[in-house]
């Protein structure tokens, strides 16, 4: 599936996260989600990309904006990454990739020549009116959080 374009409203969904307690999109209404998929827990670039955001969630909260992260991991896995980063910000299971096909963060991937199913990181900014407002398609870690925190700061 074809990522959602800006304007469109942003895929609904439900998700259980770290706890194993439901998060839906429905439950911030009125307030900026910033919905970033990522491929695995514990792993360099989602290590960093989690940490990047943590480090700037006192400045995206300021702006009033809900920070989720969404991998296949599952709740067990996202607790165990949560509470060796600190992480703030709920990160949410998405095991059958479910959420990732909606907003068309699940596709081919190659390495070495072999092609597999994936997530590919990207980001998707939702605003108040849950309309996406912003979408990064092939995430590059370094750099990212902060032109998130810009395009936050335009809404």
């Amino acid at each position: 599936m074809a990522m959602p374009d800006v304007g469109k409203k942003a895929p609904a969904f439900t998700l259980p996260d770290q706890d194993g307690k439901p998060v839906s999109l429905a439950d911030f209404k009125g307030k900026p989600v910033v919905l970033y998929f990522y491929p695995k827990d514990d792993t360099p670039g989602c290590t960093q990309e989690a940490c990047d955001f943590r480090d700037a969630s006192a400045a995206l909260r300021k702006a009033g904006a809900v920070v989720l992260g969404v991998s296949p991991d599952d709740s067990t896995r996202h607790g165990k990454f949560a509470a060796k980063f600190k992480l703030p910000f709920p990160l949410l299971a998405d095991t059958e990739h479910a959420v990732a096909l909606a907003y068309g963060a699940w596709a081919e991937k190659s390495m070495y020549g072999r092609k597999y199913m994936g997530i590919v990181r990207s980001t998707f900014l939702i605003g108040k009116d849950g309309l996406v407002a912003e979408v990064w398609p092939k995430v590059k870690v370094k750099g990212h959080v902060e032109e998130v925190r810009k395009a936050l700061a335009n809404l």
